[in-house]
Order: structure tokens, then C-alpha cells, then sequence
């Protein structure tokens, strides 16, 4: 649970110049016809982490964005530096959308969205200070960043599990092995400004309108929205990728992630050959 002896619950968000500061019952606006936001304090667990959630409402036809966004959102930003007792913080995403706007594709949420948060302390059984800034973007025609402040003491008491964390936790990406992914391949091609990477997955049809994100594990490296083709078992994904120097580069293929996102349900494969 969250005390509220030292820190209550603060979620203070800034957009468009408007600012909002809320007391522990009450979630955040910034403003009405955009987005809500509520921290749900969650369960001290059996190891000594705490599970708590970011709880995001959107106003009708208003989105935010997944941790990779595509060309059209704006990339979430957690930053926890502020924080005591903490040595590190898990953020777990659920299942994304993929939408469409002006011919870009984004990738994120829309309606109601909670994003689970593990916080794992450095000593397991004190009180967990949060003091972080979570930074999103919130779409509609236009897209606003939104600053969201938190600040609160998380207890190591025992608590009922949250069904809305527990809902989001059960709505994560299923496992290569989870959905029958037999191979995953990489081709990789100089270009011009960096690599193109050509995945191919042997993996049964997931759903209707298959798409593909392509990542690559902490390199600040720009990626194209994936060209998706299936023929039978074999989805391949095309994507360039563009590192800062705008030069060919070497590129280790176990750091190459592929989520492939279809009917509600996705599929995280991590590592090609």
C-alpha cells in the first residue's frame, strides 16, 4: 500500500503551459479533455519488490504511446533519480494498438490504459520513497507532452492485489515460445546511412493485419516503420536503421528485438540469427 505519512500521493502534470496538482484521493486532469492520470499504490510482494501502476484515462479519440511510438508519437520517458531506497524499476506494457493518422503509423493506447510498475528496493523490507517525472505524449490531431510527477512512500505491508494491475500484467506480449515461433533470421545490408534488417519469422498467423515493431536494445538508433509481408508460416519484416554518425555500422543480432502485433495479442522475440 502507499502511506501518505511522509509523501501523499502527488501527480502534478504539465501540458500546454496548464499545471495541476492533486491531493491522494483525487487523480490528475491536464487538462479534462485530454487525459486523466491515477497512481494505483498495488502490493508490497513476497520478495520485497512493490507492484504499482500508472493508471491512464484518455479522452475520446486521444492516444498515448507504447515504448517504441513509431514516426507519429512521442516516446514515454521514466525518470526515478529522485527516488530513495530504489535500485531499479521494472515497467511492464501491455498489449499496444496500432493506429493510423495521416499516413504514419503510431503504436500506444487509447480509452484506458495501466502500465504496471515493479519497484525493486535496495533493502526489502523499508519504506520505498518515489520521487519521479514521467514524461508521455497524448495524440489526437495534434500531439502535447505531458509531464506527470510523482511522489509517494510505498510500505512493505501486505496488501490485496490490484485486479487492474493484475489484468495488466496478464495482457503482456506472449514469448517466442508462447506462440509457436519456430526461427527467427536477420539479413543485414549496408546502406547509405546505416543497415537495413531483413527478419524473417517462421511463426503461425497471430491475427488480421499483422504489423511489426523492430528495436534494438539501448543504442539510440532510429528505426523505420517495418515493411510487412507473410507467405504461409514466414512473416519477414523490412526495416532500415539509422544510427547518429548516419554511417553502416556493426550490429549484434542478439540485441535486435521484433514485436509483431496483430487482433490483441502480440508477440515479443528477442534475438535473431
Amino acid at each position: 500500500m502507499i502511506s501518505a505519512a511522509r509523501h501523499p500521493v502527488l501527480l502534478a502534470a504539465f501540458a500546454l503551459g496548464l499545471t495541476a496538482f492533486l491531493p491522494t484521493s483525487a487523480p490528475a486532469q491536464v487538462p479534462d479533455r485530454m487525459v486523466r492520470a491515477e497512481l494505483l499504490s498495488g502490493w508490497r510482494m513476497e520478495g520485497g519488490d512493490h507492484m504499482a501502476a500508472l493508471r491512464l484515462t484518455l479522452a475520446p479519440g486521444w492516444k498515448t504511446y507504447w515504448r517504441a511510438p513509431g514516426d507519429a508519437g512521442i516516446p514515454p520517458h521514466f525518470d526515478w533519480s529522485g527516488s530513495e531506497n530504489l535500485s531499479g524499476v521494472l515497467v511492464s506494457w501491455p498489449v499496444p494498438e496500432v493506429f493510423h493518422l495521416n499516413g504514419m503509423r503510431s503504436v500506444g493506447y487509447s480509452e484506458v490504459v495501466t502500465i504496471p510498475l515493479r519497484f525493486v528496493p535496495h533493502r526489502a523490507g523499508e519504506p520505498i520513497v518515489i520521487a519521479g517525472r514521467i514524461e508521455i505524449g497524448v495524440c489526437e490531431e495534434i500531439c502535447v507532452p505531458v509531464s506527470l510527477d510523482v511522489g509517494a512512500d510505498l510500505t512493505p505491508v501486505a496488501a490485496a492485489q490490484d485486479p487492474r494491475i493484475a489484468a495488466a500484467l496478464a495482457d503482456r506480449p506472449m514469448t517466442a515460445a508462447e506462440a509457436g515461433v519456430r526461427a527467427v533470421d536477420c539479413a543485414l545490408e549496408p546502406i547509405g546511412d546505416g543497415l537495413r534488417l531483413t527478419a524473417t519469422l517462421t511463426m503461425p498467423v497471430l491475427g488480421p493485419d499483422e504489423a511489426a515493431v523492430v528495436e534494438v536494445a539501448d543504442a539510440p538508433i532510429w528505426v523505420s516503420e517495418p515493411e510487412v509481408a507473410r507467405s504461409g508460416d514466414r512473416l519477414q519484416a523490412v526495416a532500415d536503421l539509422v544510427p547518429p554518425e548516419a554511417a553502416p555500422f556493426a550490429l549484434a543480432r542478439d540485441t535486435v528485438r521484433v514485436t509483431v502485433i496483430a487482433g490483441g495479442r502480440a508477440v515479443e522475440i528477442e534475438g535473431c540469427r
